[in-house]
């Protein structure tokens, strides 16, 4: 008797969505190549135009990743050496490696315990005289809460940059991520809601005198080629990245909405389990970047998936102020939510084309 093949489900399925589009990715690519103009140029402009319309903003500049578009964003507000920036230590290393990069000092808040989001109750009293800048992260495709972040930065004059990295298409209260804080920063690396096929990102505003900055910045610090105004960097989003985000963000409200059925029925399969699935605020339009649940149970649970074919991953295994490079300056803070969800939480596998006999599956393995 034959013996069953086992069934493999990955994190992410890059091939098939490349499948989906093909014929539209192929085309713009070869358009992109025989125009001979493949770093900024027509096509990205026509992307950041798009975006910056999408996004309900004035202006948006592409940049190489979205790391950049952080560093960028924050170099963009004068944010240097003495000064502190407050953000939330569950999240990828990158949002606090680009308060670092500026020379500033990054300050830890704890988290909510339901949305894994920056707590805003707790903000206040980290604010010093040394303070300028706020970066809340939209975790997973869920908007971070927003009107008391608003509400606290202008009271004490601070800048808000979102960190919406894993959150291309989500709402809050109505608006698009990005569009709330005096600056957005995105991610296009391909795993992302709206992913390229390589490194790119984004930066987006209302205020015209930052996004002049990042144009520059960008560019080696050239408002003109090979007259240097500024220190800047070589950050700028190629132009076969910006054809194929072109393509895909025709699709992205379309694909989040798919994203949103998935996770409803993983909701709905673990609704009689003792597992904690995610929540999703009255406010948020949540695009389930990551479908995370939380559990004790956690590394038993990873391990059976993953012995019956099963990829699962956690984001993330430590908070930054646990991390070598920054528990060596910040010795004894303890932030419980944050050191609490880095044991529990793990996400499962999805995306847009994820057959229902696939979650089936899962969820058989996990009951």
């Amino acid at each position: 008797m034959m013996k069953e093949k086992k069934i493999r489900i990955p994190m992410v399925d890059f091939k098939a969505q490349y499948i989906s589009i093909e014929k539209e990715i192929n085309a713009v690519i070869k358009e992109v190549l025989l125009s001979g103009q493949y770093i900024l140029g027509p096509v990205v402009k026509e992307f950041e135009e798009q975006v910056a319309a999408f996004c309900g903003v004035k202006y948006a500049m592409g940049v190489a990743s979205g790391s950049d578009a952080l560093i960028l964003a924050l170099r963009a507000l004068d944010i240097g050496p003495g000064d502190e920036v407050i953000t939330t230590p569950f999240t990828f290393v990158a949002t606090a490696h680009a308060i670092v990069h500026c020379g500033a000092k990054p300050v830890f808040v704890d988290i909510e315990p339901d949305t894994f989001n920056i707590n805003p109750d707790l903000i206040e009293p980290t604010i010093t005289k040394k303070t300028k800048a706020i970066i809340p992260v939209h975790l997973y495709g869920h908007p971070a809460n927003m009107d008391p972040i608003m509400g606290i930065a202008k009271a004490y004059n601070l800048y808000v940059v979102e960190d919406a990295a894993q959150a291309f298409g989500a709402r809050y209260n109505g608006r698009k991520v990005g569009s709330i804080g005096h600056v957005g920063c995105f991610s296009f690396f391909p795993t992302k809601n709206l992913g390229c096929y390589g490194d790119g990102g984004m930066v987006v505003t209302d205020n015209t005198n930052i996004a002049e900055k990042v144009d520059i910045l960008r560019r080696q610090g050239c408002r003109e080629k090979y007259h240097a105004e500024m220190i800047g960097y070589n950050s700028r989003l190629d132009a076969i990245q910006a054809a194929i985000l072109k393509v895909k963000l025709k699709y992205i409200d379309e694909w989040n909405e798919k994203r949103r059925q998935v996770a409803h029925r993983y909701n709905k399969l673990l609704a009689n389990t003792s597992i904690k699935i995610p929540v999703e605020a009255t406010y948020a339009y949540h695009v389930y970047h990551q479908y995370t649940l939380r559990t004790s149970k956690r590394d038993e649970l990873r391990k059976l998936l993953s012995e019956n074919g099963i990829e699962s991953m956690i984001y993330y295994p430590a908070p930054l102020h646990k991390q070598k490079v920054y528990a060596s300056f910040l010795p004894k803070l303890v932030l419980e939510e944050s050191e609490r969800a880095s044991r529990e939480v793990f996400s499962l596998p999805i995306n847009v084309l994820m057959e229902s006999r696939l979650q089936n599956r899962i969820i058989e393995i996990i009951n």
